[in-house]
């Protein structure tokens, strides 16, 4: 659980800010967009396939 206390007289904006950075760190947005709707298993494997793929591109062959 995020928790964000308010430091000396920061503004309710900041605080805003600050928890949606946190959020974001910890991948809880991420993670909320990816079950906000029903993904069959085989999408799932085509993503992570192709995630795979692009991270092995990223790193390039090995030697």
């Amino acid at each position: 659980m995020i928790k964000v206390k308010a430091r000396g007289n920061e503004s309710l904006e900041q605080m805003l800010r600050r928890f949606k950075k946190m959020c974001e760190k910890e991948g809880l947005t991420k993670e909320i967009k990816r079950t906000s709707y029903y993904e069959k298993p085989s999408e799932r494997r085509r993503r992570r396939i192709r995630k795979a793929i692009k991270r092995e591109q990223k790193t390039g062959p090995p030697g």
